[in-house]
């Protein structure tokens, strides 16, 4: 299957290539045919089969002539709307053409700006070339990967989206990705310096520790360190920051120079701005006698993948255990990070290890592993920045929920103030986007959101597990009460068919009950539902459950609504095919009866 790929590919490249002699200036053709066979190599042939070969060699021209001066240093970058009598092709799509140095994070990064800005991707064309230049950035080679040749590597990308005339949309577009671009090359350029200064505070942080830190618990801190920078987070940002008194108020000031990745300085802020919008409560946590603070920040990434950063913050103490200040890196942890097992993820081990401890069970005995299993399972990220005490509460909480079908909500605050992190468990058989949307809203109005977003975990457990984030202002959260906010869930949960088999349990006990529900509870229509009453839905399946072989027919003459026009209602139960009408009005209106209106 790769073979024919390879060859549809071939076959479109050579067709391409055959065009230029006519399109391409006549000193550049070699160098024209040598760019489209790089530039179209990867390209999955599908992508090329649907596209016009005349356009497709335009596109290519394009594009070499775009990248014919570019410096080291800064990329280059145009959006445009292709035409062929200015551009030499044509595309139903807005096209953005770039030539950057090539560096990591380049083309997950620009693909996220484009999704962010609310664009559909149709193309994204992204060869790495190697190339010679003069001394003002002239393209004068095309070298082949393998080449012993000195030249640079630069990735070229070609970005198709959905058409935009609006000139300020294509200049928003272009704003964007040329900001993407400045923060992957901070990234990138600052990224050793960030993991030596890592490194470096490793080393630093020896015995004997400042008064009031806990020797065991610096020791796993200090792991955590050394496992972050053993390839399981990506450095993208890093500051240091001086806490200092400013009249009766605790601030961070940056301490200048030493902001690296997208972290660094530009002159406008002296001060630490996140934290200077946090309560003064909440400013006493700065002083508190811990190594770490492990948390999300409140800005979305802008390099490799969507999400909030995560926040390593590292204090500095002096001899006495008085806070001086913190390092703060920015980063991301990596796919590793969130497939490790906890066992082998310093401090997080330390805090199962502690859990389990606590909870006194028989490591070997069925509540032991449902235990170790609930925690070995919990959300990466939450296992990080949550504390044991809390842990325990959640863990603990989960594992009495069990199988059960039953709703739970558990309620985590960020230590800043800045989101609660809501872990939801719902009956699997009873979630759908339908109902997340609606929990979502009930936790917005519950604690002021600004934001949120979610991720669901649904496996054979009875119950799927949503973690939702809802981003606050800090100080702007109401007071509340879980229970009440887990008791309105519970309402928005409620179905029809709950509310039949708690009926049906109440009418013939829990063990007919249930029968009658697993027989009857899916097999009314959604129009029966709408109109009728549950008590009503309980006679109509007892009488139903009582056909069979000898009683295949059944009737219930009963009053209905005094308020409805028709003061009597009679319903007929057949097992098997429905009674046509044909066969039941002549028997009604020999009784006298008139009909108004059958419904099934």
């Amino acid at each position: 299957m790769l073979l024919k790929a390879q060859k549809g590919n071939a076959e479109i490249i050579e067709k391409v290539v055959a065009l230029v002699p006519e399109r391409a200036p006549k000193g550049n053709i070699a160098l024209a045919e040598a760019f489209i066979c790089q530039y179209y190599s990867q390209v999955d042939p599908e992508d090329l089969a649907e596209r016009n070969i005349s356009d497709l060699c335009g596109a290519a021209l394009a594009h070499l002539n775009f990248m014919g001066k570019f410096k080291s240093g800064a990329p280059k970058l145009r959006v445009y709307n292709p035409r062929s009598q200015t551009d030499g092709w044509e595309s139903t799509h807005t096209v953005v053409e770039i030539v950057n140095d090539d560096m990591p994070f380049l083309v997950d990064s620009v693909t996220m700006e484009v999704n962010r800005q609310g664009l559909t991707l149709h193309l994204i064309i992204h060869p790495v070339m190697k190339t010679k230049r003069d001394e003002k950035g002239g393209l004068s080679e095309l070298l082949s990967r393998e080449s012993g040749e000195s030249g640079a590597f630069e990735a070229i990308m070609h970005v198709e989206v959905d058409r935009q005339t609006d000139p300020k949309k294509l200049a928003e577009l272009e704003a964007g990705i040329l900001s993407i671009l400045g923060d992957v090359r901070k990234a990138v350029e600052d990224y050793p310096k960030m993991k030596a200064n890592m490194n470096r505070l490793v080393a630093e942080i020896r015995e004997p520790y400042p008064e009031g830190l806990i020797p065991e618990t610096i020791d796993e801190d200090k792991a955590l360190l050394a496992w972050l920078t053993a390839g399981h987070f990506i450095f993208l940002g890093y500051r240091d920051y001086d806490l200092v008194k400013e009249g009766d108020e605790d601030i961070l000031r940056i301490v200048p120079g030493s902001g690296l990745g997208i972290l660094r300085e530009t002159g406008q802020t002296r001060v630490s701005k996140s934290f200077a919008t946090v309560t003064p409560e909440v400013r006493k946590f700065a002083r508190a006698p811990e190594l770490l603070v492990l948390t999300k920040a409140n800005s979305r990434a802008t390099v490799h993948r969507l999400g909030y950063l995560d926040y390593v913050g590292i204090k500095r103490f002096d001899p006495k255990g008085q806070v001086l200040g913190e390092h703060r890196f920015l980063g991301l942890l990596t796919s590793t990070a969130y497939n490790s097992h906890p066992a082998d993820i310093p401090l997080l081990r330390r805090k199962v290890k502690n859990v389990v401890t606590r909870a006194g069970f028989d490591p070997k005995g069925h509540m032991g592993k449902e235990l170790v299993t609930i925690l070995e399972q919990h959300p990466r990220d939450e296992l990080f920045q949550i504390s044991e005490d809390e842990l325990f509460e959640e863990a603990m909480g989960i594992l009495h929920l069990g199988e059960r079908q039953r709703i739970r909500l558990f309620v985590r605050s960020d230590v800043y103030g800045r989101f609660l992190s809501c872990l939801v468990y719902v009956p699997r058989e009873n979630y759908n986007s339908e109902l997340r949307e609606r929990i979502q809203q009930i936790l917005m109005e519950a604690f002021n959101g600004i934001g949120l977003e979610f991720t669901v975990h649904v496996s054979d457990s009875a119950l799927a597990r949503v973690l939702i984030i809802v981003r606050t202002k800090p100080g702007s959260v109401p007071e509340f009460d879980v229970h009440e906010i887990e008791k309105e869930i519970v309402k928005a949960a409620r179905r029809w068919q709950d509310d039949l088999h708690e009926a049906l349990i109440a009418r013939f006990s829990e063990e007919r009950g249930n029968q009658l529900y697993h027989r009857f509870g899916d097999a009314f229509p959604a129009g029966y539902r709408e109109g009728r009453l549950i008590s009503e839905a309980v006679t109509d399946a007892a009488i139903m459950d009582a056909l069979g072989a000898e009683k295949k027919l059944a009737m219930n003459l009963y009053a209905g609504d005094q308020t409805s026009a028709a003061p009597l209602r009679l319903k007929v139960f057949h097992s098997g095919e429905p009674i046509p009408l044909s066969s039941s009005l002549p028997m009604l209106e020999h009784m006298g009866v008139k009909v108004l209106e059958q419904l099934e």
